[in-house]
């Protein structure tokens, strides 16, 4: 209990700093990460990446790198949240063009999703493999653990991709300055660590070195 107190405190407070965040704040800091992250060997070497669309506020955009990957002829998916057996969970689907990226309209969060027409066909990382997957969070450490917003689509996702006994991806998390705490994060055992950092500020932390 003292546990998801924490956690529910953190995420209080983090919504509280990202809220106050200028919007040319976090414009500016997401073209230095997007600079950063598209200089990656581990970015340039991947043909399938899964990237999370942001949000309208309080995170780095990753429109940036959206359009890269597309242009570069990259796999691109993106997520989709839907019920299962009465149960919420993200799936990651393959987006179709840059069109279609610039088309896609915003979920109940804000952020630009598939419509649950456009998903029949379309394809699934689950079958295809994932070579790097984009984090986004809350909040991460320099330990790499990551606040999430309290859904647990990541750590689902991640865990059930596990199960499949294939090579895990490698885990790019993207965090404004602000979201790279020095004290400890909370995590329990199905919480996944993150593989790096690339911080707003062009900062890169490898979990590896």
């Amino acid at each position: 209990m003292a546990f998801q107190t924490a956690k529910r405190d953190l995420r209080r407070r983090m919504r509280s700093t990202l809220q106050a965040l200028s919007a040319t704040a976090i414009s500016q800091q997401s073209s230095a990460a997007t600079t950063k992250f598209l200089s990656l060997a581990e970015y340039q070497n991947a043909k399938n990446i899964a990237v999370y669309l942001s949000m309208p506020s309080g995170e780095l955009s990753t429109t940036g790198i959206v359009k890269d990957a597309l242009e570069q002829g990259k796999n691109v998916y993106i997520p989709y949240i839907h019920t299962q057996e009465k149960t919420s969970v993200m799936d990651m689907f393959a987006l179709g063009s840059l069109t279609e990226f610039e088309s896609l309209q915003p979920d109940k969060w804000g952020i630009p999703s598939f419509l649950s027409t456009q998903i029949e066909g379309r394809q699934n990382a689950m079958e295809q493999g994932l070579d790097l997957i984009v984090m986004p969070g809350m909040a991460f450490d320099h330990e790499f653990r990551r606040l999430g917003h309290g859904k647990g689509y990541y750590d689902h996702f991640l865990t059930r991709y596990s199960n499949l006994t294939r090579k895990m991806p490698f885990l790019v998390a993207l965090s404004l300055q602000d979201q790279l705490l020095a004290e400890e994060i909370p995590v329990v055992e199905h919480d996944w660590l993150i593989d790096a950092i690339v911080v707003g500020d062009g900062r890169y932390l490898d979990r590896r070195v």
